[in-house]
């Protein structure tokens, strides 16, 4: 299949006014065509034997790199693994990035814990916060709670879309295992803003109790700085 019949294949689920929400919400880098997600995903399943073919496709469009990411995400995982480093530098937004998700991961947690480790090495903003949604997703387990706490202590918050992830990860921290939670916000490892921001996250759950809640807004740094 050529570009141009990808393209052809792609227009009968073309939606102008979807297509100008998703602008507004992901702004991404590239054009967006408005393919609702479950139709890309369905495209993305014909591809999975192939995923070569659509990552031989430019990135002109924001579903033609989702579908390249779902197909890849399909994979098992040795496959994943060969493909992963080639489909980071196509992420520019935070919608692609969380929507990047393997289930192979869930049978190889400890395997692929040294490519996490290399990714997030780069510093670049959409590959720290692959990471961190990827620990979010398949390794808030009380095993990995220490490797969660070592990711959060060397993430680059500066960055904002690092920043909501690392906020949200903690934030289901402090959801599942309170107490470890809690420990990480004591530690002083987040700076203020996300340290705050991961509160307020855990907050919005109802999965915590009043007393819980009270508690962590106890912990917010700018209400004890007033």
């Amino acid at each position: 299949m050529t570009y141009s019949e990808f393209l052809t294949m792609l227009a009968p689920y073309e939606e102008k006014e979807f297509a100008a929400f998703q602008q507004k919400i992901i702004m991404p880098k590239t054009k967006i065509l408005g393919v609702r997600t479950p139709e890309m995903r369905r495209i993305a399943r014909e591809f999975r034997k192939n995923p070569e073919e659509l990552l031989s496709f430019p990135d002109e469009y924001y579903e033609v790199t989702f579908i390249k990411l779902a197909a890849v995400s399909l994979l098992p995982y040795e496959k994943f693994c060969r493909l992963v480093g080639r489909c980071l530098p196509l992420i520019d937004n935070w919608a692609l990035c969380d929507s990047f998700k393997a289930d192979c991961l869930k049978r190889h947690k400890q395997d692929f814990l040294p490519y996490l480790s290399d990714l997030f090495a780069t510093g670049k903003e959409f590959y720290q916060r692959y990471v961190l949604v990827t620990l979010l997703g398949f390794y808030t387990e009380k095993t990995y709670l220490p490797v969660i706490e070592e990711y959060l202590s060397r993430a680059d918050t500066e960055k904002y879309y690092v920043h909501m992830a690392a906020a949200w990860l903690e934030a289901e921290v402090l959801v599942k295992y309170y107490d470890y939670g809690v420990h990480i916000l004591q530690s002083g490892i987040l700076p203020p803003k996300t340290h705050d921001k991961a509160i307020q996250k855990a907050r919005e759950s109802f999965r915590l109790t009043k007393e819980q809640k009270g508690f962590l807004q106890s912990l917010k740094i700018k209400k004890r700085n007033g």
